[in-house]
């Protein structure tokens, strides 16, 4: 009855209750030197906060090739897009309030327009980090708390939209995010969060993982919310047989491994720590609406705005810990058979 994808190459310790907790951002420190150290073009430029980030990890490998903006994330947008121009790759860091948030007027302008319907070789490769996003930044509060940051970027056309769901896959999803032209945003928090994937644990944009296979209910998670779902999958084995994919890339969204997946279990359940639409939600809604519409229940910040505490507390006020998926899931298997009842 082994249900995790043995090609996922999750870590063993999976359910344990001592599995290794690190910060996200920090795969995205190790991912800006791996990506300097393959390309002398990639640069980092930050908005004075350069530690929060770990973009100080490049700044002391390349300190020539790093730009401290101070408190100017419209600044540095322009000045990233201005750089890419000249033929770099500008990696821009900032917590998301403030970079998609503040600066998402200079985003739409100098970097998401100016690439849309460039050609080849001509494109804005601009790579913008927005860190501490969600309610796991605890204490911080509301001000600082970005859940709206995902729709933000899904809406300018040609932007990729990556939610890693831990530092490991963070560090390959930055790599990742060097080579390919255009513009990315690569969204992570502040917390700890347990650590689930390894090295080899498959990871390409664009392309969503099984994680755990199933038959009976299809849980689409990114970010924190994936570890949630594989332990709310866990703990209802015995009553639903659920499968769990890992959508790191909102945008584009992998519709043909979605498709088949509900498909075969015929009703889903999404998970992420951002508002319910707008994000990964409505981007599996929309293409499932438009292509083989199923039951849909939603985890996630049901239309408000966050409060400081502590992650794990405000992930229980918020709905969004495994019991909340496991009751979006039961929901969501009685919509599927109330709807098969009515055929």
């Amino acid at each position: 009855m082994v249900k995790l994808n043995p090609s996922a190459y999750l870590v063993d310790n999976l359910y344990a209750k001592d599995i290794k907790k690190v910060k996200t951002r920090d795969g995205y420190g190790k991912g800006l030197v791996k990506a300097g150290e393959k390309n002398k073009n990639v640069v980092v430029l930050c908005a004075d906060l350069s530690e929060s980030t770990r973009s100080e990890w490049f700044q002391k490998k390349f300190p020539d090739r790093f730009v401290e903006l101070g408190v100017a994330e419209q600044n540095m947008a322009s000045l990233a897009s201005g750089m890419s121009a000249a033929g770099k790759i500008a990696f821009i860091s900032s917590y998301a309030v403030f970079s998609p948030g503040r600066n998402n007027e200079q985003i739409r302008t100098t970097i998401s327009y100016n690439n849309w319907g460039s050609k080849p070789g001509k494109e804005v490769n601009v790579k913008i980090a927005g860190a501490h996003a969600g309610i796991s930044v605890g204490p911080d509060g509301a001000t600082h708390q970005a859940l709206e940051d995902v729709g933000l970027m899904r809406l300018q056309p040609g932007m990729t939209v990556i939610v890693p769901c831990d530092d490991v896959e963070c560090e390959k999803a930055t790599v990742d995010a060097a080579e390919p032209p255009g513009p990315f945003y690569l969204r992570f928090g502040r917390a700890d969060y347990p650590s689930i994937t390894t090295e080899k644990t498959p990871f390409k944009a664009g392309r969503m993982e099984e994680f755990r296979s199933g038959k009976d209910c299809t849980i689409v998670a990114n970010g924190p919310l994936v570890y949630e779902a594989l332990i709310a999958a866990k703990k209802l084995e015995k009553e639903i047989d659920c499968q769990v994919l890992n959508c790191h890339t909102v945008k584009p969204l992998d519709g043909p491994t979605l498709l088949k997946a509900v498909k075969a279990t015929g009703c889903v359940v999404t998970a992420e720590e951002h508002q319910w639409q707008g994000g990964l939600a409505g981007a599996v809604a929309e293409f499932l609406g438009e292509n083989y519409p199923v039951p849909i229940k939603r985890v996630g910040v049901k239309d408000r705005f966050g409060e400081s505490g502590e992650p794990d507390k405000l992930f229980k006020a918020f709905g969004l810990t495994a019991e909340d998926i496991i009751k979006a899931v039961r929901a969501a298997v009685k919509m599927k058979i109330w709807r098969g009842k009515q055929q």
